[in-house]
């Protein structure tokens, strides 16, 4: 390889290596007119080093044609897409994934996104999205994997190695783009692109280790983050690209800005477009997504002397090496064989496998009396905005969906009850009064077909439909883009319009099963204590419709876990399970007391905890065992629980296991997820879970950011969730 990229890097000019960091959008190309579009003229004079936001294997061999044969370089390009969970057969989104806490289900629906993805002539996606958040007001919370490090890390590893495979030159890969490059989830207030400031104590131990976790498992680039860090925005931060991520982490690949995220610089306070761009190049940026900062102030900061040619040389060696990498040179039309796409895309077995994923990442949050899984007879009333909306069943960016072939609730209900039961419809509520926020709630062509009618008129129709069925399902909560990119909330509850068409429903006395779509942990405490039934789905993707069903029905047993902890209302955000005490706690103290650390108006509890989840049948933990209760760091000990299935169904639990370091020479949380492992255990079935404790799970960065373990006191939680654990003691000698 580096033969080669020298050979190359040496014929290339000046301008010829800047045009390799540039990487505009190609929404403008038309199949047939792409000749004669700006970008192919820049294209032909080697000003671009790769595109976005085209697909299909026709229109990209079309436009690589251009720099193949009219470029003097004759240098592919790279294509890039946001394939975040899946392609055209969409997989849930990355929240509801990972509550499945499945790495084989996530790493395989990652793997099935790079087939169809290159089949249709994309090599290079911009995910996965590792962030860690903790507060639910950010909307981009539903792109990442939750709240918990750990967790994190092991989901990143297993969407890298889904996205890449084993051979990354293989035509059915796909580089991966890992982002945000680093801390985006801890935006201030949960307000998008906005400041970040944590120590470094932090960042090691809460909040950079899915990054390093990816760039661990060869991740083949990275993407810088909006926000700034230290002060400095993380687009320009040498420290972070550099100093952490080559120097410390080994990272080998290349580094790309966000959409524009050079130039925002500016609107920073860091200086002009030529000083701007200067700084991101200095600090380790190599390519500029659609800014053409890099572009068009370069040559001029060479000739400046604020800048080097060497820079510019092993910025556009690491896009070179990447290409190499991809097979790019072997063969710049890898990925543009149009059979591929007819049989490889969207076909039955991929959103097969799209239905089964969804099941696994539902989370059943209430099932009071057993009402679910309902029985295929009778009645049923489906009602809410989201209840025959399939351009919203597959979430937040999903810029690939079919959304006219997308399975709604409606859908998924009446097929799996034809000849059996009957389905009465009726929308119930518009998704907001407001029809302004719902327009904002519904952007990108996610239409929820707003009735002009009263919110009387539409509770009326449904409360009439709701008195003739034996069960009435509701499908409620958020709109698939009212989480996401900028879908920050200040008011994290269900709309009040939605609120009070279940209040209606609820006066009819049958029982009600509320289906609540969410990108984010919603403010659900009324729901929760009034609602009999309510089952998490997220935004399922193009299957939703039928994978509801399956769950709804009980032909999938729920197992789904949530990944990020449901406050009772938005004044406790941020709310997560792994906080530090205070040296005033109210502990196991009864709210409220005065001069402990809790809110006057509601407890510290939250509605449903890190790690929650039930299932159609009941899971009981018995004692948990030590083979010793001392070891040295060199050693290990083996924890044991017997975890039995008491109900009448075969079902999965995911047991979790938790340790907290009593004494450090910093501050420790008061429990920190460190292994886990999904079991499926029959009816009437003990299985023996064992949990291997050794000295990686018992190290953390420290104060001065060393890395490793303390001797002392260390307590080890086992449950189904982390609230409901049992306990034991132990020591690190």
């Amino acid at each position: 390889m580096t033969v080669v990229v020298d050979s190359i890097l040496n014929q290339m000019t000046l301008e010829e290596k800047i045009g390799q960091l540039n990487l505009p959008s190609a929404g403008e190309f038309v199949t047939g007119q792409a000749e004669n579009s700006d970008l192919a003229k820049k294209i032909e004079k080697g000003m671009i080093g790769g595109l976005f936001n085209i697909k299909t294997a026709a229109r990209i061999r079309e436009v690589q044609k251009l720099a193949i044969e009219k470029s003097r370089t004759k240098i592919p390009l790279i294509f890039g897409m946001d394939v975040i969970h899946g392609y055209e057969s969409v997989f849930p989104i990355p929240l509801g994934l990972s509550c499945s806490w499945d790495m084989k289900l996530i790493e395989r629906s990652a793997r099935i996104a790079a087939q169809e993805a290159s089949a249709d002539g994309i090599n290079w996606t911009f995910s996965p999205m590792v962030d860690i958040s903790r507060d639910a007001r950010w909307g981009r919370i539903s792109e990442g994997s939750g709240e918990d490090p750990y967790l994190g890390s092991q989901i990143a590893r297993a969407m890298v190695r889904g996205y890449q495979g084993n051979d990354l030159s293989a035509n059915n890969t796909i580089m991966s783009c890992v982002k945000h490059y680093a801390l985006y989830g801890a935006a201030e207030a949960g307000r998008d692109y906005n400041t970040v400031d944590m120590s470094h104590h932090r960042m090691y131990n809460e909040y950079l280790p899915p990054y390093k976790a990816a760039v661990d498992e060869g991740a083949g680039s990275i993407m810088a983050s909006f926000n700034e860090v230290d002060g400095i925005p993380a687009t320009a931060n040498k420290w972070l690209l550099t100093d952490v991520l080559r120097k410390e982490w080994g990272f080998k690949g290349f580094v790309v800005s966000d959409y524009t995220g050079l130039t925002e610089m500016i609107e920073h306070g860091y200086g002009d477009t030529i000083a701007v761009s200067a700084k991101a190049l200095e600090a380790g940026l190599d390519m500029d997504m659609v800014s053409e900062g890099l572009l068009n102030t370069l040559a001029r900061s060479v000739k400046d002397g604020k800048i080097s040619e060497q820079q510019i040389n092993n910025a556009c060696r690491r896009i070179l090496e990447a290409k190499y990498k991809l097979g790019l040179f072997t063969d710049p039309y890898k990925y543009c064989n149009v059979e591929r796409a007819k049989s490889e895309v969207f076909n039955a077995a991929n959103r097969a496998e799209a239905r089964s994923t969804a099941t696994q990442s539902f989370v059943l949050l209430k099932n009071q009396g057993e009402i679910l899984p309902l029985k295929k007879a009778g009645t049923i009333a489906l009602v809410g905005p989201l209840a025959d909306a399939k351009e919203n069943m597959t979430g937040t960016w999903s810029v690939a969906a079919r959304f006219a072939e997308s399975i709604s609730v409606k859908a998924g209900l009446e097929k799996a009850l034809e000849g059996k039961a009957k389905v009465l419809y009726a929308k119930g509520s518009n998704l907001d009064e407001d029809e302004a926020i719902e327009e904002r709630a519904t952007m990108f062509g996610k239409t929820l077909h707003r009735d002009k009618r009263s919110a009387e008129e539409l509770r009326n129709e449904a409360v009439a439909i709701a008195k003739r069925a034996d069960v009435i399902v509701v499908a409620g909560g958020e709109a698939a883009e009212m989480s996401g990119e900028a879908s920050s909330r200040t008011n994290i509850q269900i709309p009040e319009t939605q609120r009070d068409l279940i209040k209606a429903l609820l006066k009819t006395g049958k029982p009600v099963v509320l289906v609540l779509f969410t990108g984010r942990p919603l403010a659900v405490k009324w729901e929760s204590e009034n609602v009999p039934a309510i089952l998490n789905v997220w935004f399922g993707g193009s299957e939703a419709g039928d994978a509801i069903a399956d769950v709804v029905f009980g032909d999938v047993n729920p197992s789904g876990k949530l990944t990020t902890t449901f406050p009772q209302n938005v004044g406790q955000e941020p709310m997560y399970y792994a906080q530090k005490n205070t040296g005033r706690p109210l502990g196991d103290a009864k709210w409220f007391q005065k001069f402990k650390s809790n809110y006057l108006d509601v407890s510290n509890d939250p509605v449903y905890p890190f790690g929650f989840g039930l299932s159609y049948t009941q899971f009981t933990y018995g004692d948990l065992s030590l083979s010793k209760n001392q070891m040295s760091s060199n050693d290990s000990i083996i924890a044991s629980i017997n975890v039995t299935n008491i109900g009448k169904r075969d079902g999965a639990e995911v047991v979790q296991f938790y340790i907290r370091d009593l004494v450090g020479s910093v501050t420790r949380p008061i429990k920190e997820l460190r292994g886990f492992e999904k079991v499926m255990i029959k009816a009437g079935e003990t299985k023996t879970i064992t949990f291997k404790i050794t000295n990686e799970q018992l190290s953390f960065y420290r104060q001065d950011l060393s890395y490793g373990s303390e001797p002392g006191k260390f307590q080890l939680f086992v449950g189904g969730n982390s609230r409901d654990v049992k306990q034991v003691e132990f020591t690190l000698n």
